[in-house]
């Protein structure tokens, strides 16, 4: 039966730093969800020997090995000659793959460099895993070792094209060649404006330990709790309801969505429900609240539009914010900010009007208003709601947790609560 896994990442700008090993955080993720224990992660550069050791301790400590990057053409990708020297295995030409890899540069119009061939190379027994993305496919070899049968899953290491091979290949197949008669659901909570320890609290005795599993994941701004549930398949579904409802009774208005939605295509959905629209004002976040809704798809239905508001002449001329206003408070000010929703509101027609403008840093701050401060107000025909927060961290980390705060604030009005809550992001 397959329990362990080792996930194995290679490549120099990993090492290095240059980039964070994202791909590892997704497939620890999805195996920890699919009812897999990841016993190991390992990281090594591009070079032959150190990646021959790592997937020794890989076979050593894990049934299964699920390993990204080193699959592209060139000199420095070695995966797949360090997986059949590892394995004793000789390489071979898959001619479908090489055609499909020539076809792909000529539907761009692209003479094929002969080292992309490279890419249609495998081990002897290797079952290739198809990449619709790429010109690098994965393969799966199953191996005897002194430590047991072994599962080589080899995969490229561009996030976009391994997630989906993953998904709809890897773990498919892992699920059924597991064994065992129990099958593992899960269900996940995306929430936001409450730190991980008050959520643990939050939880704590929720579910027991008997019952399921629950584990958080920190992905600034938000943090996901994931329920797992495992068991005979004919019991898993109503157990993971039960419990899933019980968790959700528990976690209230800090859930913003379940699965894996975002912030703007929740917000989107509820403003389509109730047929209104929504105009933005924006100063420090720069557009960033308009990028977010616009990624989701038919936003067009609801998003009259923005105004990136940055200076205080485009304040005055454009959202008609009074200059009284801005000497006697300030651009980044909750009385700014309430002229800036209101304006907005009235100047593109919307029925919501939401306004941000803060200090992103890492210069600008004074002592009555450090780096962080930021000031939010949405506006109705009937009423403005407004507030201002002390955030923290990077400039980016300030302009990315304004944008989210930004969209709960629309979020939370729709549901029929206050969006300038005191206990939100407090806790």
């Amino acid at each position: 039966m397959i329990e362990k896994a080792v996930i194995l990442s290679t490549g120099d700008e990993l090492t290095t730093g240059r980039i964070a090993d994202t791909n590892a955080s997704f497939i620890a993720d999805k195996l920890g969800a699919a009812g897999f224990d990841v016993v190991a992660v390992l990281v090594v550069g591009d070079y032959p020997d150190r990646i021959g050791w790592a997937w020794h301790e890989a076979m050593r400590l894990g049934e299964v090995v699920i390993s990204t990057g080193g699959l592209g053409p060139t000199a420095d990708d070695l995966t797949t000659e360090t997986v059949a020297h590892v394995a004793g295995r000789r390489l071979f030409i898959d001619q479908g793959i090489a055609i499909r890899i020539r076809e792909f540069f000529e539907a761009m119009g692209r003479v094929m460099p002969e080292n992309n061939l490279k890419q249609a190379q495998f081990p002897e027994g290797a079952v290739i895993i198809p990449n619709a993305l790429g010109t690098a496919p994965g393969f799966r070899l199953d191996l005897a070792t002194a430590h047991g049968t072994r599962h080589l899953i080899v995969l490229p290491g561009v996030p976009r094209e391994m997630k989906p091979m993953l998904e709809d290949h890897v773990l498919p197949w892992l699920q059924q060649t597991r064994g065992g008669d129990d099958v593992y659901r899960s269900h996940v909570f995306q929430t936001f404006g409450i730190s991980e320890s008050a959520l643990d609290e939050l939880v704590a005795g929720c579910v027991g330990p008997d019952e399921g599993r629950i584990a958080f994941r920190a992905a600034f701004p938000q943090i996901s709790v994931r329920l797992t549930v495992h068991g005979p398949a004919a019991q898993v579904p109503q157990r993971l309801e039960t419990l899933a409802a019980r968790l959700r009774a528990r976690v209230g208005a800090y859930a913003y969505g379940e699965g894996e939605t975002t912030m703007e295509a929740v917000v989107g959905e509820l403003l389509t429900q109730r047929g209104l629209t929504l105009a933005l004002a924006e100063s420090c976040t720069g557009g960033l609240v308009g990028n977010r809704i616009t990624n989701v798809p038919g936003s067009s239905a609801y998003l009259k539009g923005g105004i990136v508001a940055y200076s205080n002449e485009v304040k005055q001329q454009s959202l008609d914010v009074r200059s009284e206003t801005l000497a006697a408070h300030g651009a980044v000010s909750e009385e700014a900010a309430v002229e800036m929703a209101t304006g907005v509101r009235r100047v593109l027609g919307a029925d919501i009007g939401l306004a941000v403008t803060g200090i992103a840093g890492p210069e600008g701050g004074t002592p009555d208003k450090p780096v962080g401060t930021v000031c939010f107000a949405l506006a109705t025909a009937s009423a403005v709601r407004h507030r201002r927060y002390q955030l923290w961290g990077s400039r980016d980390w300030v302009k990315l947790l304004s944008s989210q705060i930004a969209l709960d604030w629309v979020r939370r009005f729709l549901l029929g609560m206050d969006p300038a809550d005191p206990a939100i992001l407090r806790r």
